[in-house]
């Protein structure tokens, strides 16, 4: 005879085997495999956009963007701004807290702003927040932050990735290591970084969305080989990666399990001239450069085709970007410029790459063949990150080797601004910013500047169409492509997915 006891026992054994097997009962643990480490978990410190993406999982901003890159509310409700455009007054949303349970209000708007426009907390996101002059408490939920200048482009700043709300607790706890230590009110929880192997997160159960996050973890896990972070989607070892090689793009489209995803994006890659170095200093060179290479070949033997030709100074999803006719492969334009320039028989130069995966080493090798054919010689070199940072990002124009540079740029605040001003503004080369043309053309400095200076979306779109005019002439660079982007995910994962500038939007993740 079966005994109540033993009855329950059994029932109990039968619900727990049940929770085992059962996917309504199973644990959302998800792992996201991507190409590179993690630099900091500040991301106000951070100056790839990869450790900013992780970011998001533990903090957020007042604004953040929807997948066309359309600014849109986070911890504020609403804002005015000023009719000289000096201040902007910001209702917070209320009932936020932070993961260590301090409330999210106006102090901690002005602690964490106070803190990124200090420059001399040398922080490398300093000059998304320069422009502030002072930050004021008005109400618990009300803050103004007044300008130095009128920046017309400022929410679309606060709606960066770096952009982020810290808790005020845990900067005064953990100081210049709060990269080592994230608290904010995103929808994950920090839980553990190991530097070489993964950054875990977990569930917050007092996140202010109901219903949110669906999922219980996510493992970001970074995989520098392509073909171990191919494999890892095939077995089953990761839920999530990104980027995609191209060339196994094919391979991963045929698995059932999964799902290839090919998104735009405004990752724009160019090769940029040094054009205070001869023979670059000299327009007919430069212009030989670009009708020297052709970009549609290009496109199939370095991207597999997931790419689009350069339309432009800026991609299409930009705010303000202008649209051109793509420079046209015509080699015999290009001899015949290089002859007027006075280099009938070409030149030797170098042809530095900013990073060295497999993509850019095709890029590399398909550009040296290309110029080769019109009688420049190139050697090429393909950097890691400390290469760059000691060879090209921390040199100015007087000691700098670089000459022709093959690297790329998204603009994550989806503006013109952040994607005009820090890779063509005089002020902005290097070491201070990213001009590595070492350009400077006084009518691009005076239409950003007045860009800047007015809120009136038609004058705005007149002076950056003008500057983008001017640059796309000048031709301070070898404009390449706009990247698409590549990402694989299984099938089981939905609301997982890349955004245009190579973040990721995960809010809404949830696993099958």
């Amino acid at each position: 005879m079966i005994t109540k006891q033993r009855l329950k026992q059994s029932r109990l054994a039968t619900l727990l085997l049940l929770a085992a097997v059962s996917p309504s009962w199973a644990a959302k643990d998800i792992v996201v495999a991507v190409a590179s480490n993690f630099t900091t978990l500040d991301p106000y410190n951070a100056n790839d956009t990869l450790s900013q993406t992780i970011a998001k999982s533990f903090y957020q901003g007042l604004f953040g963007f929807d997948r066309d890159l359309k600014v849109v509310n986070v911890l504020a409700e609403s804002y005015q701004t000023s009719s000289d455009g000096l201040r902007y007054t910001i209702k917070l949303r209320p009932g936020v807290k932070f993961h260590d349970g301090t409330v999210f209000d106006a102090q901690a708007v002005k602690a964490n702003l106070d803190r990124a426009s200090d420059a001399d907390n040398h922080l490398k996101r300093y000059n998304l927040f320069k422009m502030i002059e002072r930050t004021e408490v008005l109400e618990p939920n009300t803050v103004r932050i007044v300008l130095k200048a009128p920046f017309s482009a400022f929410i679309y700043s606060l709606a960066h990735p770096a952009a982020v709300m810290i808790s005020p607790a845990a900067l005064q706890q953990y100081g210049k290591q709060i990269g080592f230590h994230p608290v904010g009110t995103g929808p994950y929880q920090f839980v553990d970084w190991n530097q070489t192997e993964y950054v875990k997160v977990k569930r917050f159960e007092g996140y202010w969305q109901p219903g949110l996050p669906k999922l219980d973890s996510i493992t970001w896990r970074p995989v520098v080989d392509n073909n171990t972070r191919s494999a890892m989607l095939q077995t089953g070892e990761a839920h999530f990666a990104f980027p995609i090689p191209y060339e196994q793009a094919k391979l991963l489209e045929k698995n059932s399990q999964l799902h290839l995803v090919a998104a735009p994006s405004i990752l724009h890659r160019y090769i940029s001239i040094n054009v205070t170095q001869k023979p670059f200093d000299n327009l007919k060179v430069r212009q030989a450069l670009n009708y020297a290479i052709n970009k549609e070949a290009l496109i199939k033997v370095a991207f597999s085709g997931y790419a689009v030709p350069a339309q432009g100074p800026l991609p299409a999803a930009i705010d303000f970007s202008a649209r051109y006719q793509p420079w046209p492969y015509d080699p015999a334009k290009a001899r015949a410029l290089l002859k007027e320039a006075g280099y009938p028989n070409g030149f030797t130069t170098t042809l530095w790459s900013s990073h060295n995966h497999s993509t850019a080493q095709k890029v590399l090798q398909f550009t040296q063949q290309q110029l080769a054919q019109v009688g420049i010689k190139v050697a090429v070199q393909a950097m890691d990150a400390g290469q760059r940072a000691a060879k090209v990002e921390s040199v100015g124009v007087e000691e700098t080797g670089v000459r022709l540079f093959y690297t790329g740029w998204a603009a994550s605040t989806g503006e013109a601004d952040w994607a005009l001003a820090p890779l063509f503004a005089t002020q902005a080369a290097p070491p201070k910013q990213f001009n590595t043309a070492f350009y400077s053309n006084p009518v691009v400095d005076s239409n950003l500047s007045a860009a800047l200076a007015t809120h009136d979306r038609a004058q705005k779109q007149a002076l950056y169409q003008q500057a983008q005019d001017r640059i796309w002439a000048d031709a301070p660079w070898i404009f390449l492509v706009t990247e698409r982007l590549l990402s694989a995910n299984s099938k089981r994962l939905s609301g997982f997915y890349v955004m245009p500038d190579t973040s990721f939007s995960f809010e809404q993740a949830d696993l099958q």
